[in-house]
């Protein structure tokens, strides 16, 4: 296949460009800077990167002529505070590069059959009760006592959906990708900086501890992505998440076993929005229940390799060992 990826350079973009090359699929990497793409992705020989700015149209357009599937990943990292100028660049990075992609789609004779947009779970409600699938699953935002911040991720969240599906390309099969949190052994991911914690003594259950959190292997999430590329009547949204969310405390009760980790106090919210504060990230990453269950892909057959968390923590945290020891050689 030729696969197009905005917003390729990231650590989502990252794994699924190592996927696919080792898999002999042309890729095609959208970046704002190519050079830097090519020597962080470690493929200097085989792996092709197009300029774009994620804003305006350009000779990248020429590359999805003829594509098999184009998938954007594009849109600020949401690992850093909610000032109004960060939430202004995350709102704008996630719809320019949409609306634009949207926009070039319109203008190719033989425009890639199937377009992947990334998305994000965080779109649920703050819930503990019945879980969010695509059918029966609560919007966020509207729920009593969220913070006025949580409510803003929603908005930005329902933006972004709306630029994929309110764009002019009927031709297009367009999947928005709800996406939980993808624990990957990589160094700067979400289960790099969770392990680092857990390491320091910072592994205990955070606030209440019974939040729920979602979260998917990435094996299982590039296995995903093949699924949804080849069923060619899926389109809409789609939640990428283990089918079994747990809570907070036994979520990272599992991944202390993993590490070998025996102390881990709590870490009460007044400690978390302090540490939040001096990380330059917010809680809401940590204290919203995300209690998401992939429905659609279940009930379309797809068979998850790590449904269970103590598993998939197991052979993340060797991994993840082990690549710390290479590191520090």
């Amino acid at each position: 296949m030729k696969i197009v990826l905005a917003g390729g350079t990231g650590q989502v973009g990252t794994l699924l460009t190592r996927q696919f090359h080792a898999s002999g699929h042309d890729c095609i990497v959208l970046s704002r800077n190519p050079s830097q793409a090519v020597c962080s992705l470690g493929k200097p020989a085989t792996l092709r990167t197009v300029l774009w700015d994620g804003v305006s149209l350009g000779a990248w357009v020429d590359e999805l002529e003829g594509a098999d599937a184009v998938i954007n990943l594009a849109g600020r990292s949401v690992n850093c505070r909610y000032h109004e100028r960060n939430l202004r660049e995350m709102t704008a990075s996630r719809i320019d590069s949409t609306r634009v992609i949207g926009q070039a789609l319109t203008r190719l004779r033989r425009p890639p059959p199937v377009w992947l947009q990334a998305s994000t779970a965080t779109i649920y409600a703050h819930r503990y009760d019945t879980p969010n699938d695509e059918v029966n699953g609560i919007i966020g935002g509207e729920e009593p006592s969220v913070p006025l911040l949580w409510r803003r991720s929603v908005e930005i969240a329902l933006a972004w959906e709306k630029a994929l599906f309110s764009s002019d390309a009927p031709q297009v099969r367009k999947v928005a990708l709800r996406s939980s949190m993808i624990m990957s052994p990589d160094a700067g991911g979400v289960f790099d900086v969770l392990c680092t914690l857990a390491n320091r003594g910072l592994g205990g259950a955070q606030g209440r501890g019974d939040q729920y959190v979602s979260w998917i292997h990435e094996a299982d999430f590039v296995q995903a992505i093949y699924f949804l590329l080849r069923r060619t009547e899926l389109s809409g949204v789609v939640n990428l998440c283990s089918p079994k969310p747990l809570p907070n405390c036994d979520f990272l009760a599992h991944l202390r076993k993993a590490l070998g980790v025996r102390i881990a106090p709590p870490q009460p919210r007044w400690l978390l929005e302090m540490g939040a504060f001096f990380m330059r990230t917010e809680t809401e990453l940590l204290l919203k229940s995300r209690r998401v269950v992939p429905g659609r892909l279940l009930a379309e057959g797809f068979s998850f390799r790590y449904p269970e968390w103590a598993k998939a923590a197991a052979g993340l945290a060797a991994r993840w060992k082990a690549g710390r020891r290479i590191r520090r050689l």
